[in-house]
């Protein structure tokens, strides 16, 4: 099961890199980017395919990881290294993750769900508070 969730990443990474976003660029409805991080342990290179909303020239994404218990390992790497990858359809941009707190969290959460309301069931299923990450554009590559 473990390779399961390494192999279906990597192969929507690798569609969408391919297609340049016309495959794995949406999901349900949902805008689709590709997340590169560094491992904060391994030092390596880790892409995850994400849904996200736009804000003010920005990107946002949610740590909810299915609504699971833990947040997902790419949310530990950027808050190791703020200094991240976006990949948006064609483009490559170089940005910095900031995590979202207080009121401001609330207002990205409540405009992810307005976009896509099966994140209001993943918020009901866990205990934690689900991270709303900013990507805030640096340079495109």
């Amino acid at each position: 099961m473990k390779l399961l969730y390494k192999l279906i990443p990597a192969i929507h990474s690798f569609l969408y890199r391919l297609t340049k976003g016309r495959f794995g660029g949406k999901m349900f409805g949902f805008d689709v980017l590709l997340l590169t991080t560094t491992g904060r342990k391994s030092g390596k290179e880790h892409t995850a395919p994400l849904g996200f909303i736009r804000d003010n020239g920005n990107y946002v994404i949610c740590a909810s990881a299915g609504g699971g218990p833990k947040h997902p390992g790419w949310y530990f790497n950027l808050t190791s290294d703020h200094q991240v990858t976006v990949e948006v359809m064609d483009k490559r941009i170089t940005a910095t993750a900031e995590v979202a707190l207080g009121a401001e969290r609330q207002r990205l959460w409540d405009a992810l769900v307005a976009v896509a309301p099966n994140y209001a069931g993943y918020e009901k299923s866990t205990t934690r508070e689900i991270p709303m990450v900013v990507l805030k554009p640096i340079t495109q590559v």
